[in-house]
């Protein structure tokens, strides 16, 4: 199925480090350091207030989005899901500016699928609170933000990248109905902005893999190779919000074991649904990392199948408080309804399903003995195409023996999923 044909893009906003990229003479060292001292300290979260230089995008945003949540809350979706729910395209006009939804029957869908009411939808993208900036230490030109309970996350889009995602949108909801615990990150929505008479600017909305973030003491950026996977740490005690890559997760694992019960306690059971036997035979891959290893295979090998690469593993770490853990030191466990997805019998080993954590943001949370593991697949949208083969051989010449993200998608799975089985235990 074709996807709608986007019109022409630009980034949402400026990058927010345009301003200092300006060359400098000698005379102006002591000026250029200052900015570069600047630029490190505004790494991380930064509420966009009135004086913000953004402020004016975002609060369109917020005003168009529940505009067009309000679309799907007054006449949501019946029926089965047609071709029209993935192709339609409305605009909505508003003083100064115009929100295009893409696909909203789809995603309007999606989100019920994953019980995620509208309203609660709605209260946290629009002007109810400001959007948070976040700024990245991704090459990307993109521009990123939070909603302002951190629950939702807002990223800036290439025309190219939008028309991508919609062309893989009926089999990504495919994959999901599937395999309803899939690590892929969970696409929202689809939107295009135009201010006056100017060119279109698109922006996704994703739930936030690093949700709640309170607790969480690192974040890192997975690809599985070495070339530009450095990012130089916070000094200790900076407030800094940093996104770490592949190289700062050297001589680190994850350990999802799971210690047993204390003597004594051993009759105490994680609270199941109804038809106990069927939510057993769901986790009966195994332990935590059993089920990880499986699920990657299961997400990459979808990926490959759309020739998809570069695409990340989020991975971000806290300690379990005393309030995450249940009785005998053993987590407390819950099924959830809204990730059951459709019953395939002729392909039960597919559903590769496990107790998820009773928590907000269970999809992407794994519990060890000691820590929580936030995990989620990003970046989805750049196609094996020839600019990337082309980018291969250049970089082939330009790093012989050296890892890099430009490879071939079957070879791109295939290593995000060795470093995995590599980095867990």
């Amino acid at each position: 199925m074709a996807a709608p044909s986007p019109g022409p893009h630009e980034a949402l906003a400026p990058s927010p480090e345009a301003g200092q990229r300006a060359p400098v003479s000698s005379s102006s060292r002591r000026g250029l350091l200052r900015r570069l001292w600047d630029k490190q300290t505004r790494l991380g979260l930064f509420e966009i207030g009135p004086r913000h230089e953004l402020h004016g995008w975002t609060s369109m945003m917020q005003a168009g989005l529940w505009a067009a949540t309000q679309v799907s809350i007054d006449h949501p979706p019946t029926g089965l899901p047609t071709q029209e729910d993935f192709s339609e395209v409305l605009t909505q006009v508003h003083e100064g500016f115009e929100l295009g939804t893409l696909a909203g029957p789809a995603f309007a869908r999606l989100r019920r699928s994953l019980g995620l009411a509208e309203e609660d939808y709605q209260a946290a993208l629009g002007p109810g609170g400001p959007y948070l900036q976040f700024l990245s230490t991704s090459k990307s030109k993109a521009s990123f933000f939070l909603s302002h309970d951190q629950r939702f996350f807002l990223k800036t889009q290439r025309r190219r990248e939008v028309r991508v995602l919609l062309a893989h949108l009926p089999r990504y909801v495919q994959h999901l109905q599937r395999h309803p615990h899939s690590l892929l990150a969970r696409l929202l929505g689809v939107h295009s902005l135009r201010v006056a008479q100017g060119k279109k600017k698109y922006f996704i909305i994703m739930q936030s893999v690093f949700y709640p973030a309170g607790r969480i003491s690192e974040r890192y950026d997975i690809k599985g190779c070495q070339v530009s996977r450095w990012v130089e740490p916070a000094p200790e005690g900076s407030p800094l919000v940093l996104v770490l890559k592949d190289l700062n997760f050297q001589g680190k694992t994850m350990n999802l074991v799971v210690t047993p019960a204390l003597p004594g306690q051993e009759h105490w059971r994680p609270r199941l649904p109804q038809g106990e036997a069927q939510a057993r035979r769901w986790c009966s891959t195994g332990p935590q990392r059993t089920w990880l290893l499986r699920q990657m295979e299961l997400d990459t090998a979808f990926l490959r199948e759309l020739r998809v690469l570069d695409y990340s593993l989020l991975m971000a770490f806290q300690h379990l408080h005393d309030d995450e853990w249940g009785p005998g030191s053993s987590v407390i466990f819950r099924i959830a309804r809204s990730v059951q997805g459709p019953q395939i019998p002729e392909e039960p080993g597919t559903q590769n399903r496990r107790l998820l954590p009773d928590g907000p943001n269970a999809l992407h949370v794994l519990d060890g003995p000691e820590h929580r593991y936030f995990l989620g697949l990003v970046d989805l949208a750049t196609v094996y195409g020839l600019r990337k083969r082309l980018e291969h051989l250049w970089k082939t010449l330009r790093y012989p023996g050296r890892t890099f993200s430009t490879v071939s998608p079957a070879r791109y799975a295939q290593r995000l999923c060795q470093w995995v089985e590599a980095h867990t235990e």
